[in-house]
């Protein structure tokens, strides 16, 4: 039987989080990070949007490096984290505790062994009855119904916003979004391109903290970027 490779064996991750006023949750979702990858090889990236409250100084004192990057918009920050990363893999991890950062050694050995290119964590099979609200339910069925209509991928959780890949697979992919499409646009990149794209049932949870997303005018601007995208208006709405 084929001895398993030593996580100290396997590449470089890089998990890359967008923070802006996080100071309730980030201190745990680090720590979440920290134990999942004991024994790996690998940095943590706080991507910072001029946060006013402690997010930066707790992220600093548990061994994140700050990324500062003054523009707002959720595929902004993570452009310039994968500008930043150094990694050969990197995950991505809101701040809020809702995505299992226990499940990224699993995603990245499954991208180390060859098993795929591109993982995304899918929220949608396994969803608790608590962690997300009616109305964001709705939003996240109608977009996944519009995205798989449109493009013809029979994708479960276009709005997922945990992923881990290989580093050079999103090198070089035109991405227009530096808003919430940003999400949608890359993985349907990542298919087209033929890279191998798989998702996998996580445990979601509900967020701690401040909710930044505004469910109706986020899922109608993504909405209208599919469209878009789909008929080659490729300067999406940020």
């Amino acid at each position: 039987m084929a001895v398993p490779p030593h996580p100290r064996a396997m590449p470089r991750v890089s998990v890359v989080i967008p923070t802006m006023d996080e100071e309730a949750s980030i201190g745990r979702v680090l720590d979440e990070v920290h134990t999942a990858l004991a024994g790996w090889d690998y940095e943590v990236l706080i991507v910072d949007t001029a946060s006013r409250d402690r997010t930066r100084e707790i992220a600093a004192k548990l061994g994140a490096r700050i990324v500062d990057e003054p523009q707002r918009g959720y595929g902004r920050a993570y452009k310039t984290g994968f500008d930043a990363a150094r990694g050969e893999i990197v995950a991505t991890l809101d701040a809020d505790l809702t995505y299992p950062a226990d499940r990224i050694p699993e995603f990245a050995e499954l991208v180390a062994s060859g098993g795929a290119d591109f993982v995304s964590g899918d929220r949608l099979s396994a969803l608790s009855g608590d962690a997300m609200t009616g109305m964001h339910r709705v939003g996240n069925g109608i977009l996944n119904a519009t995205f798989r209509l449109l493009f013809r991928v029979p994708i479960r959780d276009s709005q997922s916003g945990m992923w881990v890949f290989r580093k050079s697979a999103v090198d070089g992919l035109e991405i227009h979004s530096d808003g919430m499409p940003f999400s949608e646009e890359l993985k349907l990149a990542v298919i087209r391109e033929g890279h191998r794209f798989r998702e996998l049932p996580i445990a979601y949870r509900a967020r701690v903290g401040e909710k930044k997303i505004r469910s109706v005018r986020d899922a109608t601007r993504n909405e209208v970027w599919l469209f878009r995208k789909r008929f080659g208006w490729t300067r999406p709405p940020p």
